[in-house]
């Protein structure tokens, strides 16, 4: 389902800024900060606005469309995903890389057996030094 069908779908409407603010989220390999998503908005619009940005953001997010990770001060978006994923930070680059684990979907078995707990939602970033950064020493 595209953008706009999941938008009409829901009875929102499709604007310029929501398609070119999914379509950078898309298209990105990374996790963007808000910042970084309006430069490349504006790659293919300077008309649009960061409060436009935002707005999207904000209902991408409520309709469960992205996810937003926050590490410090720094928000970073991205599509949704499982959450069997654990994303490794470069602390040198903010680079961010998607590692799949089983030992997520495994840490949600143990804790509601052990705890009566169930979990919705859990989010394992690790910081350390990616490759790149690494070599480059």
């Amino acid at each position: 389902m595209s953008i706009d069908e999941v938008l009409r779908a829901q009875d929102f409407r499709v604007t310029r800024a929501r398609t070119l603010v999914w379509q950078v989220l898309d298209e990105a390999q990374s996790h963007l900060s808000a910042a970084d998503i309006l430069q490349r908005v504006h790659d293919h619009d300077e008309s649009i606005n960061s409060s436009s940005v935002y707005r999207a953001l904000s209902l991408f997010s409520e309709l469960e469309l992205v996810r937003e990770t926050r590490q410090g001060e720094l928000s970073t978006w991205e599509p949704a995903h499982d959450d069997a994923v654990i994303h490794l930070r470069c602390e040198l680059c903010d680079t961010t890389i998607h590692f799949d684990a089983p030992t997520v979907n495994n840490l949600r078995k143990q804790v509601g057996n052990i705890t009566n707990f169930t979990p919705t939602s859990i989010d394992v970033r690790i910081s350390g030094v990616c490759q790149s950064c690494s070599s480059a020493t």
